[in-house]
C-alpha cells in the first residue's frame, strides 16, 4: 500500500507469504529496493516479484553511472511495464511503485499485464479492497508524516485481519527528498502470548491396540521379508 504525504510518500506492506492454504513465511519482506530513492511493494508470485525488482533495480543501476544522475520514479514504472507487457502478464508480478525525485514524490500501481495508474493513495494484492476501505476514509491533503503513518498501519493492519492471504507483520518504508526510514516491523498485531493451559497430552492418553503387524501382512509375490 502506498500514501503520498506533504513531503514524499510512505509505503507499507504485511509479512505473510502463501502457498495454496499454507503460509510458507510469517515474515517475509514485500518492500523492493529498486534505487536509494525509490522502492517498490510487491504481491502476486513471490519469485516473480523478487526477480522482477531485482532485474529493474540492476538496470537502474547502470542507468545511473551511464547518465551521473538519479534515476526517476517514471523510468522505472516505463522499464517495469514495458518489461510485464511482454510476456502479457504470465508473470505474476503486481507492484506498488513510489519514490521521490527532482520533480517531487510520485506514486504508482503497476499491473502483471503492464497498465498502469497514477493516484494520491494506491493499493494491490489480496488484502487490497480492505485498504482501499481505510484510506478512502481517512486520505487528506498534504497529510504529515505521523499521521500518514499510521493511516497506512492502519489499511495494512485492516487486510491482516479482514483477508486469509495477509497476516502477521507490518513493514512501513517513508521516502522523503533526502531521507529513507525504512521499518522493519513497524507494528505487530498478531505476536504470540503465552498459552492458557498446556496442552501437552499425558503418557498413554491414547491406548495401543497392538505392537505386531505381522499377522495383516500376506506376500502374495516373490520372497518373503526376513522378520528375524
Amino acid at each position: 500500500m502506498l500514501l503520498r504525504l506533504k513531503d514524499g510518500l510512505v509505503l507499507g506492506a504485511d509479512t505473510r507469504a502463501t502457498e495454496g492454504p499454507i503460509v510458507a513465511d510469517k515474515n517475509c519482506e514485500k518492500i523492493h529496493y529498486l534505487a536509494p530513492n525509490m522502492y517498490c511493494c510487491g504481491a502476486g508470485t513471490a519469485a516473480d516479484c523478487d526477480a522482477t525488482t531485482a532485474l529493474i533495480s540492476s538496470k537502474l543501476e547502470l542507468h545511473r553511472l551511464h547518465t551521473g544522475r538519479q534515476s526517476r520514479v517514471v523510468t522505472a514504472m516505463t522499464m517495469l511495464k514495458q518489461m510485464l507487457f511482454r510476456y502479457q502478464g504470465h508473470i505474476g508480478c503486481a507492484l506498488v511503485l513510489g519514490g521521490v525525485d527532482v520533480s517531487g514524490p510520485h506514486l504508482y500501481t503497476i499491473y502483471p499485464h503492464g497498465s498502469t495508474d497514477k493516484l494520491p493513495y494506491v493499493t494491490m494484492g489480496s488484502g487490497s479492497l480492505a485498504a482501499m476501505a481505510v484510506f478512502e476514509a481517512g486520505w487528506k491533503k498534504d497529510m504529515e508524516r505521523e499521521e500518514a503513518m499510521e493511516l497506512v498501519k492502519d489499511a495494512i493492519s485492516a487486510g491482516i485481519f479482514n483477508d486469509l492471504g495477509s497476516g502477521s507483520n507490518v513493514d512501513l518504508c517513508v521516502i522523503t527528498k533526502d531521507s529513507v526510514d525504512y521499518r522493519r516491523g513497524y507494528s505487530k498485531p498478531n505476536e504470540r502470548v503465552q498459552k492458557e493451559q498446556s496442552y501437552v497430552f499425558k503418557k498413554g492418553t491414547t491406548r495401543i491396540l497392538t505392537e505386531s503387524v505381522r499377522k495383516y501382512v500376506d506376500v502374495l509375490e516373490g520372497d518373503q521379508m526376513d522378520l528375524s
